[in-house]
């Protein structure tokens, strides 16, 4: 066994600034470790490092490319399905590894071109501590995968269970043969959304505990790959950076620490979230890009005046370099958001996912950025404007429409989804739960709206407006007003260029179409119902549910 005791680790917290899950801390347990810690120490097999924890866990990583090549869980090994390794991205290939152990922590150093990438183990601890350092995009993406035995966890999460006997879209997304659909990429949640992911037997819990994505990109409402079963084992991810219906452009530094988890069935011990990981211990280290806890600052805002009390707000900060976010407290909006590094960042205010507030702040290392009470101007919200009838509220989602629920785990020709096709008719008290989530083009376009005006407003002319949260190959909704007036096409704003709609996500740029419709359109007949017709507008896409195609927020007639 090598190493030996080194110099004492100074101490500190380590403090990011993620918001937690509601209701996680509820769900944490202990994690299982050894009281004397006595086999701590590392050594080599000839092609790996084997580091023995001194609790329950013993990992191997290879010399040659860094991959993670065993997990051994009280003597059972979790590592591997399909002869595949866990690594960064889909392996690094030949890479320059090292080893160092100073006192209770050891450090495995993996070089591949500009990325380097980390891991670490603590005396006595069931846990694997990673960090990612990607300097430029010589990897075209960045994720951390743990490849998992088959048969060691029962497959309980079916919406993440990847293969299935017939392929519909693009190698990546199955039908089961009772017509529900499944994918890697369904995962209902939201990087907000969570603070692990993984499987538990009840007795033996295996996890990722995510980083707080400060060097991620595609803010806290992204969604992206968490976990994958199928016959030949799972998968558990850390998406660092990907590129799937991504807002943003890629950010670079280092990221982490995520950590590898086991436990004893219950949840990860919550102080390993990424709001509340103490990692003092690895300030000494030498980790390229790594800043400690003093080089950090807060944001910290008193309250936000003109919410609308009955949705959830959140802060988020966000710069060419770095982004984080927080909940607004919902008695008074209070927010802080710590562990930032240094530097000016554009401060939005969500409400639900539409932002309705944007300013600038600048953060120092070592200090508390106290911001008084930010003011939602009422323009801001486009709920606030009085309207003749409106279709969904406002809050950047499509929330609330038929099948918005169901979207973010399955693809749309799923069984489960309701038509997709029918018209509303305002008055009916199910305009927004009959009205689709999504348009496309070769699928439900020309969706009516029915409603009735009264004189007064049938006299005047009126603006229709039409939020949506994403585009998928620059579909934007068309209107035609009681088949005589016809809408402009309106300019397709900037969308992600991938697929969106039918991987779980409708987290685009949130883009608002106003429509100035002439008194000349309406009918007189107060009696009779006008028709608003909904057209997707498009030459791009290809057929079915990859044809042009967007979500929508709300729909609404100005009065």
């Amino acid at each position: 066994m090598s190493g030996s005791n080194g110099r004492s680790l100074g101490r500190r917290t380590f403090v990011l600034g993620s918001a937690a899950a509601a209701g996680t801390a509820a769900l944490a347990g202990p994690l299982a470790t050894s009281a004397s810690a006595a086999s701590f120490g590392w050594s080599d097999d000839g092609s790996n490092y084997v580091v023995d924890t001194g609790a329950s866990l013993v990992f191997k990583v290879s010399k040659t490319n860094g991959d993670l090549t065993s997990l051994a869980y009280k003597g059972t090994e979790y590592q591997g399905y399909g002869g595949k390794n866990s690594h960064v991205e889909s392996g690094l290939g030949t890479s320059t590894v090292t080893i160092a152990q100073s006192g209770s922590t050891i450090l495995i150093s993996v070089a591949y071109g500009t990325l380097k990438h980390y891991y670490a183990a603590r005396s006595g601890e069931n846990n694997v501590y990673l960090w990612t350092n990607k300097a430029d995009d010589s990897v075209t993406a960045t994720r951390y995968i743990v490849r998992v035995q088959a048969g060691l966890f029962l497959n309980d999460e079916p919406d993440s269970y990847t293969y299935a006997p017939t392929v519909i879209e693009s190698a990546d997304i199955f039908e089961k043969s009772d017509g529900q659909t499944r994918a890697k990429h369904y995962s209902k949640l939201r990087v907000m959304d969570y603070n692990y992911i993984g499987w538990t037997t009840g007795s033996v819990g295996l996890w990722i505990v995510r980083s707080n994505h400060e060097k991620a990109s595609g803010g806290p409402f992204y969604r992206s790959l968490l976990r994958h079963q199928s016959a030949d084992g799972g998968g558990l991810y850390e998406i660092l950076y990907y590129g799937e219906n991504q807002t943003e452009s890629e950010r670079f530094g280092l990221q982490g620490p995520y950590v590898i988890a086991f436990t004893d069935g219950g949840a990860p011990s919550s102080s390993l979230y990424a709001g509340t990981l103490t990692t003092s211990w690895a300030d000494s280290l030498g980790i390229s890009g790594y800043v400690s806890a003093s080089g950090r600052g807060r944001v910290a805002g008193v309250g936000i005046s003109g919410r609308d009390t009955a949705y959830a707000y959140t802060v988020g900060l966000a710069n060419s370099a770095a982004q984080y976010w927080g909940s607004a407290r919902s008695s008074d909006g209070y927010f802080s958001i710590a562990g930032v590094l240094p530097g000016t960042y554009t401060l939005t205010v969500f409400k639900g996912e539409l932002a309705v507030y944007t300013g600038s702040v600048t953060v120092t290392a070592g200090t508390t950025t106290t911001l008084n009470t930010i003011a939602i101007a009422s323009s801001n919200d486009p709920s606030n404007a009085s309207a003749i009838w409106r279709i969904n509220n406002w809050d950047g989602t499509p929330s609330g429409f038929k099948n918005a629920d169901l979207m973010t785990y399955a693809h749309p020709s799923d069984v489960r989804a309701s038509s997709w096709t029918g018209n509303v008719v305002i008055g009916s008290g199910t305009e927004t739960s009959s009205f689709p989530c999504y348009l496309w083009k070769d699928v439900n376009s020309g969706i009516i709206v029915y409603f009735k005006l009264t004189a007064a407003q049938a006299a005047a002319a009126h603006t229709l407006r039409i939020g949506v949260t994403t585009a998928y190959a620059n579909g934007r909704p068309q209107v035609v007003v009681n088949d005589t007036w016809t809408s402009a096409v309106p300019a397709a704003p900037t969308q992600p260029s991938t697929r969106s709609l039918t991987v779980g996500s409708y987290r685009g740029n949130n883009n608002t179409f106003t429509y100035s419709v002439p008194a000349s359109a309406w009918l007189t007949d107060t009696g009779s119902y006008n028709t608003l017709k909904i057209y997707v507008a498009s030459g791009s896409g290809t057929t079915s549910f990859l044809s042009a195609g967007t979500s929508i927020d709300a729909i609404d007639l100005l009065a």
